[in-house]
């Protein structure tokens, strides 16, 4: 990892662990005997909860004579993430954390406060939409110097976000240290209010395929948690997320997090001037073929740099769509890798986090490739 800047010391000393634990729910009725039967209680997770008993693991209230199910041994024993009940629609109940007014933000993000900054965010979104179907090629040298610095960051912000991630540790707690890293070093954190995003980070758990929001949830021994960064320097996105392991994470969960991590490498190896798109999406599914595994065909890698998000797409399943890499294209490449063979999601309450229909696992990973004339340079790979 790269040195930072001397503001994260204290951000890490002021992080004490603390040990809560997560009351047991109810699962909804659609998935109770799956819970009942798969060793996976949920434990309310994606809430704002909080409770004075100790620190839990996913196994301590499962009979020591229970049989495994189908479920276990396909996918492995943790915990399982729903939304608290009774549901909260949306995420206007959740406050972002402030912004100094020095830090420049992206177009996306209001100057307003009020109804005139709903507006003004409103209209800017459109422009932005507008950008998102043009595919643009970065070549002059001070842009691409731009965008490097930027993914640099992302990427050193990254690893610093892993590094907090300990047993009893909220997502709320580590996503605060992004955020006061993020405007230490001068940048304003890409998620924040995008859209309506109430966070400065993604914080996506066990069976939460993406787009989780940070929250009050301790993280529990054997939890598997992508971070997902978006950082926004001097007028370029840099974007980069990794799946770490908390604790004693089972055989089941950390292979999954392997397997997630070559799918990300089969497509950078598939990146090249001249090289066709749709090759990303083959060789992550040659890298599955026999494998009870299978890759999220709901989201794509984009293209990004002066926007967050923008041509062209990236697919990370097999595919057929048109186009070739040039020199001066950057685009992320993110697989999100599902166990088994149902790749379907459903959204939150809160509209943004998706977790798998039938509570197993994903994880994902994430980089910023840029095509040079000689080939494929991976912007956020820590050197």
């Amino acid at each position: 990892m790269r040195p930072l800047a001397s503001c994260t010391r204290p951000l890490l000393s002021a992080l004490k662990p603390h040990r809560l634990a997560v009351p047991r729910r109810a699962l909804p009725r659609h998935v109770l005997p799956l819970a009942a039967s798969a060793r996976t209680p949920n434990r309310g997770g994606q809430s704002r909860l909080n409770s004075s008993s100790s620190q839990v693991s996913p196994l301590d209230d499962i009979p020591p004579d229970t049989e495994p199910s189908e479920h276990d041994l396909r996918f492995g024993y943790y915990d399982v993430l729903l939304p608290s009940e009774p549901f909260v629609w949306g995420t206007a109940h959740i406050l972002p954390r402030p912004v100094p007014p020095h830090i420049r933000r992206p177009p996306y993000v209001p100057e307003l406060q009020g109804p005139e900054a709903e507006a003004e965010a409103d209209g800017r979104m459109a422009e932005e939409g507008i950008d998102a179907t043009r595919r643009k090629l970065i070549r002059d040298p001070e842009d691409v110097e731009k965008l490097r610095r930027a993914a640099r960051l992302a990427s050193d912000v990254l690893e610093f976000a892993g590094s907090l991630l300990q047993v009893g540790r909220t997502t709320d707690a580590i996503d605060a240290a992004v955020h006061e890293l993020v405007l230490a070093c001068g940048a304003y954190p890409s998620p924040l209010l995008y859209k309506g995003f109430p966070k400065s980070c993604c914080t996506s758990v066990n069976n939460v395929i993406t787009h989780g929001i940070p929250d009050d949830r301790p993280l529990q021994d054997g939890d598997i948690v992508n971070i997902d960064i978006t950082v926004y320097l001097d007028g370029f996105h840099g974007d980069t997320s990794r799946t770490f392991l908390v604790g004693d994470v089972d055989d089941k969960g950390r292979e999954l997090v392997q397997l997630t991590d070559s799918a990300l490498e089969a497509g950078i190896a598939a990146c090249g001037p001249g090289r066709p798109f749709k090759g990303i999406g083959r060789a992550i599914h040659e890298l599955l073929r026999g494998k009870d595994y299978c890759v999220s065909p709901q989201f794509s890698g984009h293209g990004i740099g002066r926007e967050f998000h923008r041509q062209p797409w990236i697919f990370h399943h097999l595919n057929d769509e048109p186009g070739e890499m040039q020199p001066g294209d950057c685009f992320t490449i993110e697989p999100a890798i599902i166990q088994g063979t149902d790749p379907h999601g459903w959204t939150f309450p809160d509209g943004w986090a998706v977790s798998t229909e039938n509570c197993a696992r994903a994880a994902q990973a994430e980089h910023m490739v840029y095509i040079t004339e000689q080939g494929a340079e991976v912007l956020t790979r820590q050197s």
